[in-house]
């Protein structure tokens, strides 16, 4: 009986520890963006906005050499090794992000850029392990279901304030303004990830039969020979770019005072102001997948994808036409307090593009493996790869920016958005059927 009660207590730290680390994967990955603000403002990056999204590029380029691999080290050395990896590069990348705010200009900024680097493999491994851990841990079936549900609403609540806790260190941003200012989000990052490693290298976890396949085995077909597989990858690809390409390029036009960015006369804290539109855009994206939640069951992926695109589309669409001086208020914090506070209109429609995007992945992903049988473990390798979307478009989002002006930018989620409407419309289907699976 005490073995059995301390079996149960060990599996409830296990479930704590996972949750936790669910929540630090949009910690980090949400990290990018708001202090590419402090570094875009350096004098030795002269208000670059590619520049600036270079953190949140190099965070997302990891998954392209990562992607795969985290797959084969769940078969190697299982579940709790894989996690401790994470954990471990997780710790490592942060702690060189926060030695990058010691070194001043481009040196400084390289660091950065290595540590964001590092910290991409840490949330592709945790990625890769989190999900079928906690299933592991709760059992299966509805119970692991729901312990992954839970843990996919702290990851978007972590995600949610992260931009909003870093828009508030830095309040107004200026070319004095160092990495200093969010030494204490660091400094959280760095404690959680040491408590996480820490506990659960006493935690006895026990894989699963995997039932692993032989490597040596050859298939006949791959998920390559899918049509719908291939346009769908291509359709995962923009869609990361396009839910970190919004709020991130959000951030930067809210955060810029300058006669480029969102206002039209002085303000104050503009940076806390932006981290916390930005902030709403993942809140709303938390709504959107807990209402889906109770539609799913009822309402097709194929549909739900023609209609929150098409509403996407239309969204931006207005934001681009519409200018800074047609304004909106919204809930925020200024810096000083939490208050209805004017931004431009365009701002609040690229916000509501978070009740969008928040059905994308796991729409895009049910309809890109649909019949894909035993090809389906390879897809899900090659889904994780092309997670490097979310640094990639977010950055020609950016060159744009600055060479057209912010608004002009999301031209390319435009793009991308019309473009996963027509392959849900059109090409979502399985047309090779007659391929044995």
């Amino acid at each position: 009986m005490e073995k059995t009660n301390t079996k149960q207590n060990g599996s409830i730290i296990a479930i704590i520890t996972m949750m936790f680390l669910y929540a630090m994967i949009a910690f980090v990955t949400n990290l990018a963006a708001p202090i590419g603000v402090v570094w875009k403002n350096q004098p030795e990056i002269g208000g670059s906005n590619m520049l600036g999204m270079m953190g949140n590029f190099m965070n997302f380029f990891a998954y392209l050499f990562m992607g795969i691999p985290a797959g084969r080290l769940l078969t190697k050395i299982g579940y709790k090794k894989t996690a401790l990896l994470g954990i471990a590069f997780g710790f490592v990348g942060v702690f060189i992000q926060f030695l990058s705010g010691f070194p001043s200009g481009m040196t400084g900024f390289i660091v950065y850029l290595l540590g964001a680097f590092v910290s991409g493999f840490s949330v592709c491994l945790l990625n890769t392990v989190v999900n079928p851990m906690l299933n592991l841990l709760g059992g299966g079936g509805n119970r692991g279901n729901q312990l992954n549900l839970i843990g996919g609403t702290l990851n978007s609540l972590a995600g949610t304030l992260t931009p909003m806790l870093v828009g508030a260190l830095i309040g107004q941003v200026s070319k004095s303004t160092t990495m200093t200012k969010v030494n204490l989000v660091l400094y959280i990052a760095l404690a959680v990830f040491a408590a996480a490693f820490i506990i659960l290298s006493f935690i006895p976890i026990q894989d699963p039969e995997l039932g692993k396949t032989d490597e040596t085995t050859v298939f006949e077909h791959s998920p390559w020979s899918f049509r719908h597989f291939t346009l769908g990858v291509i359709a995962i690809f923009v869609y990361v770019g396009v839910e970190t390409g919004i709020p991130g390029t959000l951030n930067f036009y809210i955060s810029d005072t300058s006669t480029s960015g969102a206002w039209t006369s002085a303000v104050a804290n503009a940076a806390a102001i932006g981290g916390f539109v930005a902030g709403t855009y993942w809140l709303l994206m938390l709504v959107g997948r807990f209402v889906a939640g109770f539609i799913a069951d009822k309402v097709s992926s194929r549909t739900m994808m023609m209609c929150a695109t098409g509403l996407g589309m239309i969204l931006i669409i207005c934001a681009i036409l519409i200018p800074k001086t047609v304004t909106a208020s919204m809930p925020l914090f200024t810096g000083t307090a939490f208050k209805m506070t004017t931004i431009p209109l365009s701002a609040v429609l690229l916000v509501l593009c978070g009740l969008c995007t928040s059905i994308m992945w796991a729409s895009i992903f049910n309809l890109s493996t649909e019949g894909l049988g035993k090809y389906t473990a390879q897809a899900s390798g090659i889904f994780m790869m092309m997670v490097v979307g979310g640094g990639v478009l977010p950055l020609i989002q950016n060159f744009i920016a600055d060479h057209a002006g912010y608004m002009v930018s999301y031209i390319i989620p435009l793009l991308a958005m019309a473009y996963m409407f027509v392959y849900s419309a059109f090409f979502s289907k399985n047309v090779n059927k007659d391929i044995p699976v």
